[in-house]
């Protein structure tokens, strides 16, 4: 009787028939992935001074209108920023990521800010750093007034521009950026006490004219805030801060007297911090 062999190693018929076959959408799809990564590489290449489209079309061997539509996904995900009117340079989300030493731990240097700005008014001081459209709170200093409004926590997120840090910040960005933000935040800014882009570019506007920020009775009911940019040495926005009480307790004369609390304390500003 001849001897049977069996190799374990050879599928049946039935089970390689299961094999999956890629579908044509996931070619696709994977195909956008690797260019969007393409472009996120050579804006992290490119240095302190960033890139510019031309310099990104020839990175990634990408025409133009390509190139621009898979900037307007990374740049909405905070994963690359504007650097001026042309150019580019890794977001705050790429921020988040370095390794720990890489990047400045702004909220270990902003802590002794806000307690001289608290410290100065008597009321709660907060700072925040955008994550892609939204403020992300990264410090907070209890004042020594008797009614404190600690209106977020450290790790409270929330569409940039419906607190006056955040609006500081949203105000000290380029008007494309202002747009991209308006328009992610668009669904959710009504539950903010009724805000709508429209609103908000007014705010935006008014920030700028005035350079530094007032807001109240969006992110919470009854309180007044104010807030102003904080930059880093090359200039750019890189979080805000802000101090917030009640409407009663901040007429406009003491608006201005916590914007010049705000403006002094930050002159206090290690160089290079930021």
């Amino acid at each position: 009787m001849p001897s049977r062999t069996t190799n374990r190693n050879v599928r049946p018929a039935d089970d390689q028939a299961r094999v999956p076959v890629p579908a044509e959408d996931d070619d696709a799809g994977s195909r956008t992935l690797r260019r969007g990564l393409q472009v996120l590489d050579a804006v992290l290449s490119g240095g302190p001074d960033g890139v510019r489209v031309v310099d990104l079309c020839r990175a990634a061997g990408l025409e133009r209108p390509t190139v621009y539509r898979l900037l307007a996904t990374l740049l909405e995900g905070g994963h690359v920023a504007r650097q001026g009117r042309f150019r580019y340079v890794p977001g705050p989300r790429m921020a988040a990521l370095a390794p720990a030493g890489a990047q400045p731990n702004r909220a270990v240097h902003l802590q002794p800010l806000l307690a001289r700005i608290s410290a100065a008014c008597g009321d709660a001081a907060f700072a925040i750093v955008r994550e892609g459209p939204l403020s992300h709170c990264i410090a907070r200093q209890v004042g020594t007034h008797p009614v404190q409004i600690l209106v977020i926590e450290v790790g409270t997120r929330q569409p940039l521009g419906v607190g006056a840090a955040g609006l500081a910040l949203l105000a000290a960005l380029p008007d494309a950026e202002v747009e991209a933000i308006i328009a992610a935040n668009a669904p959710h800014l009504p539950t903010y006490g009724g805000m709508t882009p429209e609103r908000m570019r007014l705010l935006v506007r008014a920030t700028r004219e005035r350079g530094w920020s007032v807001i109240g009775n969006h992110a919470t009911r009854g309180v007044l805030a104010v807030g102003m940019a904080v930059r880093d040495a090359r200039g750019r926005p890189v979080a805000a801060v802000s101090v917030a009480t009640t409407l009663a307790r901040l007429p406009r004369e003491r608006q201005q007297l916590v914007a010049r609390t705000i403006r002094d304390a930050l002159k206090e500003l290690p160089p290079g911090s930021m």
